[in-house]
């Protein structure tokens, strides 16, 4: 007789966060009901809610996993020049985007959300993508408040590109990286000349 392969507590949470991300993908927050996904995992509604016990707490496990991998992908190498490691970031960005598509799509119509626990975990991801933009483009830890705007709202922008990229039929990779790179570069060398980053010192937008 064949024995049945136990699966770590980790394991089975990864495998119905992934599950979870199908369903979240292309549906808002409120139309999907967690007992769903004991149905498409297989699984009781009794072991689901063991690891879950909610559909807030699968839901903010879920965007807290794709932060948290995002965060760690979207490193950069401090050795490159500035402008360098502000298009690896938005590659490696875009390369993440690509390899979780369902998980990324969940996490934008979770920002939706009105759940404080939801937000504050996006508030925290966009903190550490905004904290790092600055520290690159403004080595010297000078930021003024404009340039901190400016960086937030661009990756609100970027956020919003990447996630109609994803579903986009006509816009390639390329040009979406083009974009999001030049409209950083170029918000940032909008600003006046005591608010531009020194990083981008001597740089017009078209750079």
């Amino acid at each position: 007789m064949a024995t049945r392969t136990r699966m770590s507590r980790e394991a089975r949470q990864d495998q119905l966060l992934d599950l979870g991300a199908e369903l979240f993908a292309d549906r808002s927050y409120e139309d999907v009901h967690i007992e769903e996904l004991s149905e498409v995992a297989g699984v009781s509604r009794g072991l689901l809610y063991h690891y879950f016990p909610t559909k807030r707490a699968f839901f903010a496990a879920m965007v807290r996993r794709e932060s948290g991998r995002m965060i760690e992908t979207t490193v950069t190498d401090p050795s490159l020049p500035v402008l360098d490691q502000l298009k690896q970031g938005i590659e490696t960005y875009l390369d993440y985007c690509e390899d979780h598509k369902l998980g990324v799509k969940a996490i934008f119509h979770g920002a939706a959300s009105a759940d404080p626990e939801i937000q504050e975990i996006i508030e925290q991801d966009l903190r550490v993508h905004h904290d790092r933009i600055i520290a690159v483009v403004e080595p010297n830890g000078r930021s003024t408040e404009l340039m901190r705007i400016a960086v937030r709202s661009w990756l609100q922008f970027m956020r919003s590109a990447c996630h109609q990229w994803l579903d986009a039929q006509e816009a390639t990779r390329d040009e979406i990286r083009d974009l999001c790179a030049q409209t950083l570069v170029g918000a940032l060398m909008a600003l006046p000349e005591g608010s531009r980053p020194s990083g981008l010192a001597g740089l017009t937008p078209s750079d």
